[in-house]
């Protein structure tokens, strides 16, 4: 299964969290997906350290893409096509983050590992 992970999925993932779902930890841990993140999560968490909403993520801003290959996920890149679905989109969810996040599930014909419940809105399978 193709699935892009969340960034707060990613954050207690690399953080060994109890807040990720075992549901959500069995679908990052199986070597049968394909782990997609995506390039906007790293600029949402350097968003929210620098404004001192996850103080705890230094070492992630620090070594993102370390973290990423070194747990055998792919990154995906934002491209022009998901910037144009993510700017379509309809509905009043405003969160850009969460637009591109869904923008790049449509495209790339894949799921979402979140927690957040928008994401069923915008007819993207999740998993928690």
């Amino acid at each position: 299964m193709k699935l892009i992970a969340d960034t707060h999925a990613l954050l207690w993932w690399w953080q060994d969290s109890p807040r990720l779902s075992s549901s959500a930890a069995d679908a990052l841990d199986d070597e049968a997906n394909t782990i997609l993140v995506s390039s906007v999560s790293i600029y949402e968490i350097g968003v929210k350290y620098r404004l001192g909403k996850v103080p705890e993520a230094a070492v992630v801003v620090d070594h993102f893409e370390e973290l990423v290959r070194d747990s055998g996920f792919l990154e995906l890149a934002v491209s022009l096509k998901h910037s144009r679905i993510a700017g379509l989109l309809p509905g009043p969810h405003r969160d850009p983050f969460d637009r591109i996040l869904i923008a790049q599930a449509q495209a790339e014909s894949a799921g979402i590992i979140s927690i957040d419940r928008v994401f069923k809105s915008y007819d993207v399978a999740t998993v928690w």
